[in-house]
This record gives structure tokens, sequence and C-alpha cells, in this order.
């Protein structure tokens, strides 16, 4: 892959990550335009390429947030602060329903990217997201145990390229009873074991192909990956300040027109020329 196109599907990934348009949909069919891990018309991904473009974004959470998280983590051992380590313990709760379906139905998750005029009509149903809290009246609570498991839910049905995780989990946590900008900052937390377990998951599986930790790090941490992951890093965080923005000025639907137009003419590109 050149690294120029790896910078490009980079950039693509630090907007698409934290806007609430879908990172994977985006992804999918920026590497479709670009030709890249197309063969005979087929979406072939390179899992490890998206992974560490993952790992530059979560770059970004942790730079935002390194405050809150300092302070999570510092929960860990000052047992007064009861309210922090229930946070930690409402993250653990928020990540497992993507895991427990990301197991159970991984070969129809996988077969998606496969279809790009299915991921641009999934980036029409994110617009319908987005107009929810909208529409439904909100509350102006904090992160419960109900408002993690919806959350959690909504995280695992944004494992379907084209469904904005951001975009669903901060729309649920609003629908739920939380605060705006709570919910948004739970949103990017929750993204941290999500994308620390992709990397793990995908180093596991290198290993297992090359025999042996360091030849698998050496697969991942190539020229034209890191060119994109720090393109997704810098990007991503600016990306992070936009939607926070919004989120606090109550504007998440303005990004629901971007998504329909989007959607629409992915829909009619791919339909065309499929």
């Amino acid at each position: 892959m050149e690294v120029w196109k790896a910078i490009i599907v980079g950039v693509v990934q630090g907007l698409a990550e934290f806007l609430p348009i879908s990172s994977s949909g985006h992804i999918v069919l920026t590497q479709y335009l670009l030709e890249i891990r197309c063969a005979g018309g087929a979406h072939q991904p390179d899992l490890a390429f998206e992974v560490i473009l993952h790992v530059g974004t979560l770059i970004s959470v942790l730079v935002y947030f390194h405050k809150s998280l300092c302070i999570l983590v510092q929960s860990l051992y000052t047992k007064e602060m009861i309210e922090e380590r229930k946070k930690i313990m409402w993250l653990a709760v928020a990540t497992l329903p993507a895991v427990i379906v990301a197991l159970i139905f991984k070969d129809f998750f996988d077969s998606v990217p496969g279809n790009p005029t299915l991921v641009s009509g999934l980036l029409v149903v994110t617009g319908f997201v987005l107009f929810i809290p909208r529409i439904v009246k909100l509350g102006f609570g904090e992160v419960g145990l109900n408002s993690s498991v919806i959350m959690g839910f909504a995280q695992a049905l944004a494992i379907l390229p084209g469904i904005s995780r951001s975009g669903a989990t901060i729309a649920a946590g609003m629908m739920s009873g939380v605060k705006a900008d709570k919910a948004a900052e739970f949103s990017f937390l929750m993204s941290i074991p999500a994308i620390a377990g992709g990397f793990v998951l995908t180093m596991k599986n290198r290993m297992d192909e090359t025999g042996s930790f360091s030849e698998a790090l050496q697969s991942c941490f190539i020229a034209p990956y890191l060119a994109g992951a720090a393109a997704a890093a810098l990007v991503g965080l600016l990306a992070i300040y936009i939607v926070m923005g919004a989120v606090k000025k109550g504007k998440l639907e303005y990004f629901a027109y971007y998504c329909f137009a989007a959607g629409a003419a992915g829909v009619c590109y791919f339909s065309l020329t499929s």
C-alpha cells in the first residue's frame, strides 16, 4: 500500500471515528474507491491496517481525556472515590454486549464489508439515529447501570460498518436519561477497551500466522500503517473537539444530513458500478 493512500484512509478514520458518521463504513467505502484490498470486486480487509488506524484514534482519546482517565486510575487505590469506581464498572458493563454479539454473529459481521451498497444504506440509518435525541425527551443525569447497558447494545449494533459507534452510543445515552456531554464523554471512553481488545486479537492472529510475536509486530508496524495511524491520531483529536462542541450545543443531528447525502450517493454509485 502506498503511503499517501494510507494517509488518506487515516484522515478518514480520524474524522469518522469520532464524528458520528461511522468510521468503519467510511473505511470500507474509501478502500473500495482507492482500490485498496479489493480483489475481483470483493473487499479483502487488511485487518492489521484497520486496527493500527484505530490505535491512532485511541491516542486521540487518551490525549483529550487524559485528566478523566487519571482520575479513574486514581480511584482504583482511593477508596473514597466511589463514583469514579462505579464509572469503571459501567465501562466494563457497556463493553460486554459488543463482545458477546461479535462472537455470536462474527460470520455475519465479517460478510457486511463485502457489500458496499449495504454499507452505504447503513449510513442512511445512522442519519435517522442522529435525529432521535432531537425528537425524544432527554434527561440530565449521569451514566448508571441501565444507561451503560443501553449504550453497550448500541455499541454492539455499531459493529456493522455504516452504523456510527459514537453516534449510536451518544444517542442511546441521551435517550436513557444521560446529560449530552456526559453521554459523549462516556461514549469516547467506551472506545478504549474496544480498540485495545481489537488490537490484542489482531496481534494474536498475526502471531498464529507468523509464528512469533516480533514478526507479528513488524507486520503491523510498517511505514504506511504508521503514517495512516499518525494521520488518524491528529485528525481524530480535532474531531473530538468538534463533536464535544456540537453535543454541548445540541447540534448532533447536523451530522445526519451528511450521512443521508453520503449514504444515498454511495447506494447510487455502488449499485450502478457493481
